[in-house]
């Protein structure tokens, strides 16, 4: 599995099972904007898979959850993982699949996370703009395949 990240040799990075989608509509992505105040960032919807998930069902609930859109993943187009700090100072190394989605339907009373704000960027937007070396690099895979 390809990583990315620079860990603190220091530091313990939990290992985290995780599926993030990658949803096109009309030529651009959808990505969430999480509001941290002046660290906000971008990042791919998605995030744990919990329990016994498998990572299309986590990729359909992170979707509800953050974006208030239900998507049906379709394929898994690459594979990595991550080291990085939670806005909460805990180490991390996510680890999984990005997922090609379709959108099924929109609900936005779905959304759960106050703090997560759905945004459709351009795909060169969201290259230089998504917080996870990761997620540009699925968005860059995304992109050949769709060349």
């Amino acid at each position: 599995m390809l990583q990315f990240g620079a860990p603190d040799p220091s530091t313990d990075y939990r290992f985290r099972p995780t599926a993030f989608g990658l949803l096109l509509r009309d030529g651009l992505l959808a990505c969430v904007r999480v509001d941290r105040g002046e660290g906000s960032y971008f990042d791919l919807p998605g995030g744990a898979v919990d329990g016994d998930e498998t990572e299309p069902q986590a990729v359909v609930r992170e979707f509800v959850e953050e974006t208030g859109l239900t998507v049906r993943p379709l394929e898994r187009i690459a594979e990595a993982a991550q080291y990085f700090r939670k806005s909460t100072g805990e180490p991390l190394n996510n680890a999984g699949g990005f997922w090609t989605a379709e959108l099924v339907s929109q609900d936005p009373a779905a959304k759960v996370e106050a703090d997560h704000e759905l945004v459709w960027l351009e795909p060169s937007v969201a290259l230089a703009s998504l917080r996870h070396e990761a997620h540009a690099w699925a968005v860059t895979a995304l992109l050949r395949q769709n060349a």
